[in-house]
């Protein structure tokens, strides 16, 4: 094209402007022209500045075209400060994240060298002479553990000192790790120092009683998510038709269900497990997982050295100790002589209070032949040692960790 004709076609400065827009294909522009509407010179100049479109350079309206780009300028500014102070917030606020999936990490990596086939070898060649076979148990989901190790005392310690798993950080809310034993130390006792050996013994079944609590937690929230609904799938109905005979509920009373599907105060429970194993010395403790001291008439079973010639009972045996704390939680939430503890537990419930082991260790008066002689040891086992500071205590459980039994 010549000048002559470029001065022809752009005759006038405006014209410069829409032969721009039109090669561009400025979509404001084209709209207004289907609408008839007639845009003055300024109006086709911010247009275009705003489509980043280089103007000519006979510009007019120069003031108000640098306060638009100073005005673009200014928001661009503003929109990436804004931007770079929400990246520095994420990143404070995800810090608390970071830490735990390191610590997540760590978990796994620690654990699995101490669950090596190496390091369980060594230990089954070390306590080969010491441990006698046990009897078996029916096999259930729960004990599922046929080759379980019994670390001792200082490999235990040791493992915890890794892990940095002490009860003052879980008092001071620390979540509590995934580790289950599968047995106890058979040499705790020989640790001597009192207060280490009860400290160990509650790091270890502090864990097992959590994660039971947990499976009832999350079969509860379930639980009123059905009742809330005015239609249930076959689904659903198979599923409280399973945790009716779980509870041994024959009428299918639901009330009674809510009553029986709760959780066992962590507090009384540690109490319970470390009067009735001795704090996990005891010969039905090493011998057969029986944190819990329960009876059983049946052929299985370990026979007391001392008891009456008239009663037949066994103390109830287990593979592993999981098996036992989940047999106490059935026992407590089933049989009928525990009626009054539920009822309790259901009022406190009912009136929004914390589910307390100190508050219903009074209604376990028939879980032991010296009843209320044996609440009281139990009051005084949950206060001397400060076991109700366990009752708000979490199991660390993000999907990325698995608990693992040792």
């Amino acid at each position: 094209m010549s000048k002559k004709e470029e001065k022809k076609i752009f005759s006038s400065y405006r014209s410069q402007l829409i032969y721009l827009a039109k090669l561009y294909g400025v979509v404001e522009i084209k709209s207004y022209a289907r609408s008839s509407k007639r845009l003055t010179t300024s109006q086709l100049e911010l247009l275009l500045i705003k489509n980043k479109i280089k103007l000519p350079e006979n510009r007019s309206n120069s003031k108000v075209i640098a306060r638009q780009e100073l005005k673009e300028k200014t928001l661009t500014n503003v929109y990436l400060s804004i931007c770079f102070l929400f990246f520095i917030a994420a990143l404070i606020g995800s810090r608390p994240y970071i830490k735990s999936i390191t610590n997540e990490v760590k978990f796994t990596h620690i654990t699995g060298e101490y669950s090596q086939p190496t390091i369980k070898k060594e230990l089954k060649q070390e306590k080969k002479k010491e441990e006698a076979t046990l009897p078996k148990e029916e096999e259930t989901e729960e004990n599922l553990q046929e080759n379980t190790v019994s670390l001792n005392s200082e490999t235990t310690i040791n493992l915890f000192t890794d892990l940095e798993y002490t009860l003052d950080r879980v008092r001071n809310g620390q979540q509590v790790k995934p580790i289950y034993f599968t047995k106890l130390p058979k040499d705790l006792q020989a640790l001597g120092d009192t207060r280490k050996k009860k400290e160990v013994f509650i790091q270890i079944v502090l864990p097992l009683i959590l994660a039971e609590n947990e499976k009832i937690l999350k079969d509860r929230n379930k639980l009123f998510k059905i009742l809330e609904k005015s239609f249930n799938s076959i689904g659903e109905r198979v599923w409280l038709k399973r945790r009716f005979k779980e509870y041994k509920i024959d009428d299918s009373d639901l009330a009674e269900l809510k009553t029986r599907m709760d959780i066992i105060p962590v507090s009384l429970a540690i109490a319970q497990a470390a009067i009735e194993s001795g704090w996990g010395t005891s010969r039905f403790a090493l011998e057969g997982n029986a944190l819990f001291g329960q009876w059983t008439w049946g052929k299985k079973g370990i026979e007391p050295k001392e008891k009456d010639s008239n009663k037949k009972f066994k103390i109830l045996n287990f593979q592993i100790l999981r098996a036992s704390v989940r047999a106490y939680k059935n026992n407590l939430n089933t049989n009928n002589g525990y009626r009054e503890f539920r009822e309790a537990r259901a009022l406190l419930r009912q009136n929004d209070e914390k589910i307390s082991g100190l508050e219903l260790a009074k209604h376990l008066f028939r879980y032991a032949a010296t009843g209320r002689e044996y609440t009281a040891s139990l009051e005084k086992s949950i206060k001397i040692n400060s076991l109700d500071d366990f009752d708000g205590a979490k199991l660390l459980t993000p999907k990325s960790v698995k608990g693992v039994d040792l």
